[in-house]
């Protein structure tokens, strides 16, 4: 299912691990040797092994959250002290997001990481947003940003820089009996920059109902055939998967691997609605989203791309407010999507949220959950435009 992870098919279980990593030998061994080493590298090396300033900045940027884990950025180097940020059209999810908003989110959430890495060092950065104009209604290879870095004394570094190594979207159900504290929900809601809004659902029947809401419409998605395939289509199953392409849905660890050679979890298996994989999935999911205590959201006045950067940046800050506060965030974003299936949970949840006039930008779970490791990325170089 989308964005399932290690707790994907529970009915498995131990027994169930043991039985497919025998199946395929090596047993405890296979299970020691899954953790895709390569592809989770450049969380481990960010910051370091650059001379150039640029590149240690950006080395942290890649790390940024985005939809689908489909990392669409590419960088140029200009001159001595500036790059262009460009993305990788082949990169785009155009069931789920066919306007290209998400995507552009990211690359604001990718931004604004880069910022605070750069002021880590002293260094401020001038960002020259679409200096070719906002493309419309489509991404279509015009630039993002164009960013320059130079030092200076008055920059501050920026406190939440220190909580990025352990931002998550955790894709588990969270605890039940811990409720969020109001001050928690405060001091989300602080982060709000010029033009975003960020707001949050912190009483009973306001989280109820948006479980509800947010539940139909992740049925809607994975009903949809169209748009449930285009995420099965990016999934990786195992580490040989994930270290070629660590892009795209996360399917590793030690018991999803084992599944998958024991061909019980695989890309045709799950793209079989009729399937027990399929049926496990959406049970989890529904455990998933059931268990949200809390929502935060947020918003903007319109929905122009430089609007949509600025929502971007002020979500990032928000997960790594999350994490200086001790909870987990899981973004649900299907019922902010815009294809036709969804218009009517579009509504519904500006509506819930009292943004309407307004466009709601990401939409999150928040309460508290199990550690996850963090998701593949791709290494700098690989996206660096030579």
């Amino acid at each position: 299912m989308p964005q399932t992870r290690r707790r994907f098919l529970r009915f498995a279980g131990t027994s169930g691990l043991v039985l497919a990593a025998t199946a395929i030998g090596g047993g405890a061994a296979f299970v020691a040797t899954r953790r895709p080493d390569k592809a989770l590298a450049p969380w481990e090396t960010a910051g370091q092994a650059y001379d150039d300033p640029r590149l240690r900045a950006l080395s942290y940027a890649i790390l940024a959250p985005n939809p689908h884990n489909m990392q669409p950025w590419m960088v140029q180097l200009d001159g001595d002290d500036g790059f262009t940020l460009l993305y990788d059209l082949d990169r785009m999810l155009p069931e789920t997001d066919p306007f290209n908003r998400q995507i552009v989110i990211g690359l604001g959430c990718f931004l604004e990481i880069m910022r605070m890495a750069a002021a880590a060092e002293g260094l401020r950065a001038d960002i020259q947003l679409f200096p070719d104009g906002e493309p419309e209604p489509l991404l279509d290879g015009r630039p993002v940003a164009r960013v320059r870095l130079m030092r200076d004394g008055n920059v501050v570094p920026d406190p939440l820089f220190a909580h990025l190594f352990d931002r998550r979207s955790t894709k588990e159900p969270f605890d039940t009996s811990r409720p969020v504290a109001r001050e928690i929900f405060a001091q989300l809601e602080a982060v709000a920059g010029d033009g975003v809004a960020v707001g949050t659902l912190q009483h009973a029947d306001e989280i109820a109902a948006m479980r509800e809401l947010t539940w139909q419409a992740h049925m809607i998605e994975v009903e949809t055939p169209r748009t449930y395939l285009e995420s099965v289509e990016v999934m990786r199953f195992g580490k040989a998967e994930i270290e070629a392409s660590p892009d795209g849905i996360d399917m590793g660890g030690p018991l999803l691997e084992a599944l998958n050679h024991a061909g019980i979890l695989t890309r045709k298996s799950l793209s079989n609605m009729t399937s027990s994989s399929y049926q496990q999935g959406v049970e989890l999911y529904r455990r998933i989203i059931h268990s949200a205590m809390g929502y935060v959201f947020v918003s903007t006045q319109n929905n122009s791309r430089t609007e949509q950067i600025a929502a971007g940046r002020d979500w990032v800050r928000i997960n790594l407010s999350a994490v200086q506060q001790g909870i987990c965030v899981h973004p649900l974003s299907q019922a902010l999507q815009e294809y036709k299936e969804m218009h009517t949970k579009l509504d519904d949840v500006h509506e819930m949220l009292g943004q309407r006039g307004r466009r709601v930008q990401m939409l999150a779970r928040v309460g508290y959950g199990p550690a996850v490791s963090p998701s593949p990325r791709w290494d700098l170089k690989h996206k660096l435009i030579l």
